[in-house]
């Protein structure tokens, strides 16, 4: 197992689509939560205010890269993500999440 790296994004909802996106994570799919820790990601939550989204997952493999690789080509999960992103409204043009910088962390 890898060192432990943690991840933070932030994201906003459409608002006509709050509901369904919350209906999605209350219920989510099997395969897709087998993928996120076939992949090496523990600790994954996700919290919703009004409209904005945080989402906070612990990496613990040993090649993200080639992790969020798999994920990305696995088709339970292109199909889970073409439930959840047309719910969101970015913060920025570099898709459906903004990653944040840790810059503190106390265990």
């Amino acid at each position: 197992m890898g060192k432990v790296q943690r991840f933070g994004s932030v994201s906003r909802l459409k608002p006509d689509r709050a509901e369904y996106y919350q209906q999605l994570h209350a219920a989510p799919w099997k395969q897709i939560n087998d993928m996120i820790k076939e992949c090496n990601l523990q600790n994954y939550s996700i919290y919703f205010d009004g409209e904005y989204l945080f989402s906070y997952y612990e990496y613990v493999g040993d090649d993200y890269e080639a992790d969020m690789a798999k994920m990305a080509a696995d088709p339970e999960t292109q199909r889970w993500w073409g439930e959840c992103i047309p719910c969101m409204n970015p913060l920025s043009g570099d898709g459906p999440w903004m990653n944040m910088k840790e810059i503190y962390h106390l265990d």
